[in-house]
């Protein structure tokens, strides 16, 4: 991460970060389907899944850094720091205590002996397959909308977005799921389930949803406030209505 904070601090875009991030847990992924102790299947299913997940979102993100200016919530980021690169430093490295820290589940789940496929193996293959494909529907659906300049400053509501503030949010929450169904009966198969407890707190306390909606709201006012009043946070859920009519989708 030291890399990285070095170069988005010549090049002014802090972005990289999560395309790193996203890349790093795609080789966690990897390496603990190359050395886990457990058998071949759950080491298999967490090598392809994370890495394909992590491969994914890390070429999504990077192709954003790229094509789009610095996203707001770092641009805001530097100005409250005021371009203090300590700051930033202190940043990058807790980034890569976090990918420590979620490759964990991923570890247990390749501990696991059980060698046969079963329910259980089954459901997280499932739950892999709609929540991988939802976040990139998701995000398709997201750099659509932005991609038309008429859309400058108005708020996604289209697809999933009519349904959920932050879709691409709740599918990769729902996305840790599979590592720890997969380590159901690995021996300490219980810390697994760190994976999706610490994901959703810091999708709504620390890195994800409060800072997101804090540049949508200082960016987009008044249409972003309707949208919260309309459209569920997390979990995709109907739109209400307002005034008897409608919300957008």
């Amino acid at each position: 991460m030291t890399a990285t904070w070095a170069l988005s601090w010549r090049l002014g875009n802090a972005g990289h970060v999560d395309a790193v991030w996203a890349a790093l847990m795609a080789g966690a992924a990897l390496y603990a389907g190359a050395t886990g102790q457990g058998a071949d299947l759950p080491r298999l299913l967490v090598a392809l899944m994370g890495g394909i997940w992590g491969a994914r979102l890390c070429l999504h993100v990077l192709d954003r850094v790229l094509h789009e200016p610095e996203d707001g919530r770092y641009r805001y980021l530097r100005e409250h720091w005021r371009g203090h690169q300590g700051k930033f430093f202190l940043f990058f490295q807790a980034q890569a205590l976090f990918v420590v820290v979620f490759a964990l589940p991923m570890l247990v789940a390749a501990s696991n002996p059980q060698s046969g496929f079963n329910g259980w193996l089954a459901l997280a293959l499932l739950i892999w397959l709609v929540s991988v494909s939802g976040e990139a529907l998701a995000d398709r659906q997201l750099a659509r909308f932005r991609a038309r300049p008429d859309n400058r400053g108005k708020t996604c509501r289209e697809g999933l977005w009519a349904w959920s503030r932050h879709p691409n949010y709740f599918f990769e929450w729902l996305h840790w799921f599979a590592y720890a169904l997969i380590a159901i009966g690995a021996e300490h198969a219980w810390l697994a389930w760190s994976g999706p407890v610490l994901m959703l707190a810091f999708l709504y306390r620390v890195t994800g949803i409060p800072y997101t909606e804090a540049q949508a709201l200082r960016s987009r006012g008044d249409d972003y406030r309707r949208y919260q009043r309309e459209v569920s946070a997390f979990i995709p859920w109907p739109p209400k209505r307002i005034g008897g009519t409608p919300t957008d989708a």
